[in-house]
């Protein structure tokens, strides 16, 4: 236990980061797949809408840090390559 009233602190801090952050990842999750499910439907122009969507999901969690931002461009790297393999 934090015995320091600046520790004590910082530890309310890293709780209300920790919720703000799983939130944060959640949404990236959901985001990426409702692109594969899109692409498993078989619907290339709702592929490419949901992946338009997860983009900018992507993009905003990585400028936020929560995921490094080459972790990003793979996502997105391979969810075009399969948007692109539909064809």
């Amino acid at each position: 236990m934090a015995n320091t009233a600046q520790a004590r602190k910082r530890a309310r801090q890293d709780l209300k980061r920790r919720a703000h952050n799983r939130s944060l990842r959640s949404r990236l999750r959901t985001a990426i797949k409702s692109v594969r499910l899109a692409i498993a439907s078989g619907n290339k122009e709702q592929a490419q809408a949901a992946y338009q969507a997860a983009q900018s999901v992507i993009d905003s969690i990585a400028g936020k840090g929560i995921i490094h931002k080459n972790a990003a461009a793979r996502y997105k790297s391979r969810l075009v390559a399969k948007i692109k393999a539909m064809a």
